[in-house]
């Protein structure tokens, strides 16, 4: 251990200058091209890993692009999966420094990725290097995925899986520590309708970009004049809502929602700026779909207006997110980001859906995916605790997310790390930047449980 440790010393330039390098690729998903079914930009960030990790001794596989994998150890012997992710969710607004210039400000390094989930990557790759600099013997193949698209479906790891490449066991240090063992249910909804014949003349509102990506800025072009803009203003304040009104041209109104943009599956801690901007339409007279979701959903996060309000103890809340609104004189596109506990059934929250929406809203199920939940005295979930609690000294606890990461595509997989309980959740907002003694940290908490999981 004092070997070990001492290696882990000497990688804290190693550590920022990788994830510095990781971080400046802007890895959106975007259309395929031949050898990058997620786009250029993810192919380069995935090529840009395999080759660090390359230089670093390892064995690295690209597979087809769709992801790639980094392994030491016993090749194929039982893989002990550590999964992680290259993709990013678009910048977004309300950014005081590069979004992708990897900014280095003291202990922090800011830009999108650094926690969500570029930085545990790093982390992970340099947490396996220690190891075996250290020379410690293993039993079993350590095997670090990077996949390429875990903001938009994990269609990476389905082909990954394909492949017959899928570990049995492992973790994925994309949410937080201690050990995330219940991952909840998780629901994509789209709604389409015809846009209103009466009420508030809205001309158009297009927001949002991703459906789990909660909107920081939310626009909307209405007609009407000086006067509309002086009520706007004045409800506003009444209101308690950060919305704003200017004149956008001949008889046109442009209101401006400003909020705090956040994780789907935290809200929270956000501030959904389409929600603000429906309650404000809607005190203004709108009709029709727009009045429907302010009535509906508006400010709330906890499916309560739309029927659909739970909880039980196991998983907690069901969360629920409007991500995308788009509207003009053709009708009227909105999406719905619904994480639900272990022991809800997703039948009945759809069916509530369309009760409370009314038959003139077209309500599809776009994604599913089950909730995921491994028992808290599985020998990987011991492992890991004691791992954490080594390192740390904090207590042994099990918790659950609304988040959903790569852990639900193994057979006995848990999320592990990489936030601390204490730290900030600004995955998916602004000013995104992961702490570099925390990131040490997690190397030291990563090696330690790739020696009790797969040490000989």
């Amino acid at each position: 251990m004092t070997d070990l440790n001492n290696v882990i010393e000497e990688l804290r330039e190693s550590l920022i200058d990788i994830l510095s390098r990781w971080v400046s690729i802007p890895s959106l998903k975007a259309d395929p091209a031949p050898g990058a079914p997620y786009g250029l930009e993810v192919k380069r960030a995935l090529e840009a890993a395999l080759a660090d990790a390359q230089k670093l001794g390892f064995d690295v596989r690209n597979i087809d692009g769709h992801a790639g994998d980094v392994r030491m150890g016993p090749l194929d012997k039982d893989p002990l999966g550590i999964l992680v992710h290259l993709d990013v969710v678009p910048a977004g607004d309300g950014w005081q420094v590069d979004p992708f210039g990897a900014v280095l400000e003291g202990d922090r390094i800011y830009g999108r990725g650094t926690s969500d989930d570029k930085g545990p990557a790093v982390a992970a790759l340099l947490a396996m290097y220690a190891v075996k600099q250290a020379g410690i013997p293993l039993s079993r193949e350590v095997r670090l995925i990077l996949g390429c698209d875990e903001e938009t479906g994990m269609d990476d790891m389905k082909y990954y899986a394909a492949q017959g490449l899928m570990p049995r066991t492992g973790f994925s240090p994309d949410a937080s520590f201690p050990v995330i063992n219940t991952e909840k249910g998780m629901l994509q909804i789209q709604l389409r309708t015809p846009a209103a014949s009466d009420g508030l003349p809205v001309k158009s509102i297009d927001v949002g970009q991703r459906t789990n990506v909660i909107p920081g800025m939310a626009t909307a072009l209405i007609h009407g004049d000086g006067l509309l803009c002086a009520k706007v203003n004045r409800l506003a304040g009444d209101m308690h809502l950060q919305v704003e009104a200017e004149m956008a041209g001949d008889s046109l109104v442009r209101l401006t929602s400003t909020g705090i943009s956040g994780h789907a599956a935290y809200p929270e801690s956000a501030r959904n700026a389409i929600g603000q901007l429906l309650l404000m339409l809607r005190a203004l007279g709108v009709a029709g779909v727009l009045k429907t979701l302010a009535d509906c959903v508006g400010m709330e996060y906890d499916g309560s207006g739309l029927g659909v309000k739970c909880t039980d103890a196991l998983s907690g809340p069901l969360t629920c997110n409007l991500g995308i609104l788009r509207y003009d004189k053709d009708g009227c596109f909105a999406t719905l980001d619904i994480r639900y506990p272990v022991l809800a059934y997703h039948e009945r929250i759809v069916h509530s859906l369309r009760a409370a929406l009314g038959e003139d809203i077209q309500v599809t199920v776009a994604a599913h995916k089950d909730p995921h939940h491994v028992p808290p005295n599985s020998p990987l979930v011991t492992a890991l605790l004691d791992a954490y609690h080594e390192e740390t000294g904090r207590d042994r606890e099990c918790i659950s997310t609304g988040g959903g990461t790569y852990a639900r595509c193994l057979g006995e997989g848990v999320a592990f790390g990489s936030a601390f309980p204490e730290d900030e959740e600004l995955a998916h907002q602004a000013g995104e930047y992961a702490s570099i003694d925390g990131l040490m940290t997690n190397i030291r908490i990563f090696a330690n449980a790739i020696m009790k999981l797969a040490g000989a």
